[in-house]
């Protein structure tokens, strides 16, 4: 009759350790995927920043240099672009990631050959207005990166747990699967001629 008895103690106690660590390595999952999510909105918000800082910048030029128009459409049509994909901080999908990707560093580099095309107009480099909006377009490119870095953080803590034993048989119970964080772009490695 004792053994019966400490055999279930044995057993419920058992059952109260592994519910333990069930709850506690859920909630630690649900942490690291809140705060990966966390993180994407900040990579969103320095995006919008990016797109409502560059009709500015394009309005100082226009007004304060004769501007070559197809370049004027080409920002456009990027800003467009960039606008147009959204990804929803809780469905983060690596198609859709990879396609907003792509279309703000197109956005990017049509804002950077607006600012090489302005060399060539050195009454617009000294305008306060410009200078205000390029430091500001400046500053937001590196929350742009900071924003990068600290979601590929998150996203490698959240990937470790999730690949991480015992942890990862939770996170398979629970449908926690891996995400892809960013990657630097094919030819990013070599420096972007500038021609005049």
């Amino acid at each position: 009759m004792n053994k019966k008895r400490y055999s279930g103690y044995i057993i419920g106690g058992l059952l109260v350790v592994v519910g333990i660590f069930l709850i506690t390595t859920y909630n630690s999952l649900v942490k690291k995927e809140v705060r990966m999510q966390t993180q994407w909105s900040e990579v969103q918000n320095a995006y919008q920043r990016r797109l409502d800082l560059i009709p500015n910048l394009i309005n100082v030029v226009k007004g304060a240099a004769d501007f070559e128009q197809n370049i004027l459409t080409e920002i456009a049509a990027a800003r467009s672009k960039a606008q147009s994909v959204n990804i929803d901080s809780a469905n983060i999908d690596a198609s859709k990631f990879q396609e907003q990707n792509a279309a703000q560093n197109g956005l990017a580099n049509v804002s950077n050959r607006i600012i090489i095309t302005i060399e060539k107009y050195p009454q617009l480099k000294g305008t306060e207005a410009f200078l205000a909006l390029q430091t500001d377009l400046l500053g937001t490119e590196r929350r742009i990166k900071v924003a990068r870095k600290d979601f590929n953080e998150a996203v490698r803590a959240y990937n470790s747990s999730v690949r991480s034993f015992p942890t990862s048989l939770v996170a398979g119970i629970f449908g926690f699967k891996a995400k892809d964080g960013f990657t630097a772009d094919s030819g990013t490695d070599k420096a972007t001629e500038i021609k005049f």
